[in-house]
């Protein structure tokens, strides 16, 4: 994790833990004005530094968990290609304490995730009321049911189809814009999750 990281999440765990700067810099054993820069960004905090944020605020700042992060950023977007959303809030909830991008990026898959979920539900909901009910009303009709029917059909079950690649596109695009360190972006995503 590098800088302005480190000073966002030095401070959100500090408020966390209903730290002021001073009390913190006393339990790190510098002083408030290096917490000071640290939060703002402004310098990057010595090993001695880093290690004592780290067991204070218990969270791992080192550099050792990058690998392993892009492992962990890695495997949430890629579950996007199977809209399982058990998968990504394990992942989520298990690494977020440890990574502040798993954290933030976590939510934006569970958000997406969630969000295909719904939509997959209703279609399936809709076309499991919608399609018996129309048969049914326009059955002796003179209006072309079979046309309206055969049409609701075929939008309803086009978007059962299309969400597949959807998906599949989205969990491997973000992936890789992921691992080039390039923002993610989700289309189709609601914010359940803040």
């Amino acid at each position: 994790m590098k800088q302005p990281e480190i000073g966002t999440k030095v401070t959100e765990l500090r408020l966390h833990k209903c730290l002021t700067q001073d009390k913190l810099a006393e339990l790190c054993e510098v002083n408030t004005r290096t917490i000071q820069r640290i939060e703002s960004g402004k310098v990057d905090p010595r090993a001695f530094t880093l290690n004592n944020l780290s067991s204070i605020l218990g969270y791992n700042f080192g550099e050792e968990n990058s690998i392993n992060e892009i492992f962990w950023l890695a495997a949430l977007h890629l579950s996007s290609i199977f809209c399982i959303v058990p998968i990504p809030l394990l992942i989520w909830s298990l690494k977020k304490n440890q990574s502040n991008n798993v954290d933030l990026q976590g939510k934006v898959v569970l958000n997406f995730q969630i969000t295909i979920t719904v939509i997959l539900f209703s279609i399936v909901i809709l076309l499991g009321l919608f399609y018996p009910s129309m048969i049914i009303l326009f059955k002796n009709s003179l209006i072309g049911s079979k046309t309206l029917v055969g049409m609701i059909s075929f939008v309803g079950f086009f978007l059962l189809i299309t969400i597949g690649p959807i998906c599949f596109y989205q969990g491997v695009a973000n992936t890789i814009r992921m691992l080039n360190d390039k923002e993610v972006t989700y289309s189709f995503c609601i914010s359940f999750i803040k």
